[in-house]
């Protein structure tokens, strides 16, 4: 299901417009119809309120109709060969996965801010259509296995191939040895597809990070740490100066393109369960549910996460029945194997 849009208060600025104008139309009911009529009041900018709308994918507010827009999945590598990636700082939700070899990638999402290029950009996997589906919009990678990229033809967003690009969105950077070197045009792809709705809401969002599901029922963490495999094991540390979580992987710090670490207001812990019938490329089960563990402000709450369909968003629930909030921001979502993974919270 779809959650609804959060209401918020109104603010003070607002209230004292409002109750200005019901003033100035009360005096003007009770003035006689043969007096001079008054002139006209004229409000200060500083009392007219912008209008503004709020960003699916984040849960922070923005300027109204600044995301008319569609949202724009990325398969994206990361192998060590593939790091620092282009445009992995800018997201708004990241799901890493557990691929062959025991290594993992991660399926970007992004829609409030567009980078001009996201790479590097590589092939996809049998799990991505149940992950990308909920977003609609638009999905860019390499290619992939004809019958997984079947899969993703057939789902509901419109599809970017590398491989089947005559039109110049897709090109290999000289700073990276192939097949770590695919970039995709990422804001010119957003700009062909300018008719294609923005995304739904996928989770709720509390008003502030303060109020977030995780910061109010949650116990104190400062340190998450996930097991994909004997090669990949990422972890998140709680920094209080910036609200956030800092990444590194395998024991060192995870760094973007500008040399600062990746960090998220967010990290979602998923546990999941692996379907093997592709042989030695792993399906992560998207559609069921397991354990979740929602880290936000320091803290982390244990629950449970489901999802009914290809199509349907991912539902959080709270330990004690109630739908999780998260923090307004970005998202990281580490879907953890059940039988070959682990996860450790450190007080």
């Amino acid at each position: 299901m779809t959650s609804s849009p959060r209401f918020r208060h109104v603010s003070g600025p607002v209230l004292s417009s409002l109750a200005l104008i019901v003033l100035l139309s009360g005096c003007a009911a009770a003035v006689p119809a043969s007096a001079p009529s008054a002139p006209a009041v004229d409000l200060p900018t500083a009392m007219t309120p912008d209008a503004v709308e709020f960003a699916p994918l984040r849960g922070i507010e923005v300027p109204a109709g600044s995301l008319a827009r569609p949202s724009l999945a990325v398969k994206i590598d990361n192998h060590e060969d593939a790091r620092p990636q282009i445009g992995l700082e800018r997201s708004d939700i990241v799901f890493e996965e557990l691929v062959e070899g025991g290594l993992t990638r991660y399926v970007g999402v992004w829609h409030s801010d567009i980078p001009d290029l996201l790479g590097p950009v590589r092939s996809i996997r049998p799990m991505d259509p149940d992950i990308i589906s909920p977003f609609g919009g638009i999905v860019a990678y390499s290619g992939g296995a004809e019958e997984f990229v079947e899969m993703m033809m057939i789902a509901p967003v419109v599809n970017s191939v590398f491989d089947l690009d005559d039109t110049g969105l897709f090109y290999r950077v000289d700073d990276k040895e192939s097949p770590h070197d695919v970039v995709v045009k990422a804001a010119e792809l957003v700009r062909r597809h300018a008719d294609l709705p923005a995304p739904p809401q996928l989770f709720m969002y509390a008003a502030t990070g303060s109020a977030s599901s995780a910061t109010v029922k949650g116990d104190p963490v400062r340190a998450v740490n996930v097991t994909f495999s004997e090669s990949r094991w990422p972890g998140w540390n709680w920094d209080a100066a910036s609200q956030g979580y800092l990444r590194s992987q395998e024991g060192a710090p995870d760094l973007d393109g500008n040399g600062a670490q990746l960090a998220a207001t967010n990290v979602l812990v998923l546990s999941v369960d692996i379907d093997w019938r592709y042989e030695d490329i792993p399906k992560t089960t998207m559609i069921g549910s397991g354990e979740a563990w929602v880290c936000a402000g320091g803290r982390a709450l244990h629950g449970s996460w489901s999802k009914d369909s290809a199509t349907a968003p991912i539902v959080l629930t709270a330990h004690d029945g109630s739908v999780v909030e998260l923090s307004p921001g970005n998202t990281w979502i580490e879907l953890v194997p059940v039988a070959e993974g682990s996860v450790e919270l450190q007080p």
